[in-house]
């Protein structure tokens, strides 16, 4: 059965492709492809403990059984579409806009369309390209996504904030691309009738989107770039609905 491959992040340079397809006997399940890779490149097999899978856009245990025409994401640690907003919930009034885009962002337009008259606050946090890492000076930062499934994602997390914390809205919008010193990478705004559960959620949503969220930066110096490290993944994202005796691939 074919099954098509998706690399991102440091795997494209490692495996020297962005995608491919490839044979498996039926009954493969998820670690079969990651073997199958493993023994095909060697630094893959040494990273195959960090990485994480989907299938299909959805996170996936090791022991998951593939099917024929699956698409299966092979996912280093995240770092951190279309351009038009998706309103989330079924709720006539605008509760926020998840958006990935490759233009610059800008805070104050999204702000003043998510801002209601009961709102008694709104909590902004944006992610902005600094010029150092560890030491180095940064020239700029280029941003990838597993765009599809990035978007389902930052829905969850925005729909997981109106439940955990009582919140009215929230916009997420993450930028793709080439990104200058100074520039807007991540806007996260929540409003709500509180300032508590605005600051809570706005909090708690960033440290999430930069454990879950399949986004990933590369950064570059003048001496050279590099993939950015990532997080470890939560574990229930390398063993979604349950797990095996054998240890899943992560990102």
């Amino acid at each position: 059965m074919q099954i098509r491959v998706l690399f991102f992040g440091a795997l494209k340079e490692l495996t020297g492709r962005s995608s491919e397809t490839i044979d498996l006997p039926n009954g493969a399940r998820v670690n079969d492809l990651l073997a199958h890779y493993a023994g095909k490149f060697p630094r893959f097999g040494a990273l195959r403990q960090s990485l994480a899978v989907s299938v299909n856009e959805e996170y996936s245990p090791p022991d998951r059984a593939l099917v024929a025409e699956d698409e299966v994401g092979v996912l280093p640690p995240v770092s951190g579409g279309t351009p038009d907003a998706i309103t989330v919930g079924d709720e006539a009034e605008l509760r926020g806009e998840i958006q990935i885009v490759r233009e610059a962002i800008s805070s104050a337009a999204i702000l003043d369309r998510l801002k209601r008259p009961e709102d008694g606050a709104a909590v902004v946090f944006e992610g902005v390209v600094r010029d150092n890492t560890r030491g180095r000076r940064t020239l700029y930062l280029d941003y990838e996504a597993y765009e599809s499934m990035a978007l389902k994602e930052m829905k969850i997390l925005a729909e997981q904030a109106h439940q955990r914390f009582g919140v009215r809205a929230v916009s997420i919008i993450h930028r793709l691309g080439r990104l200058q010193i100074g520039e807007t990478s991540v806007l996260i705004v929540v409003t709500s009738v509180h300032r508590a559960a605005g600051f809570e959620a706005c909090r708690w949503i960033i440290d999430t989107l930069k454990k879950t969220v399949p986004i990933w930066k590369k950064e570059y110096f003048e001496d050279g770039a590099v993939w950015a490290d990532g997080e470890p993944f939560p574990k229930e994202m390398k063993h979604p609905g349950g797990t095996s005796g054998e240890q899943p691939a992560s990102k």
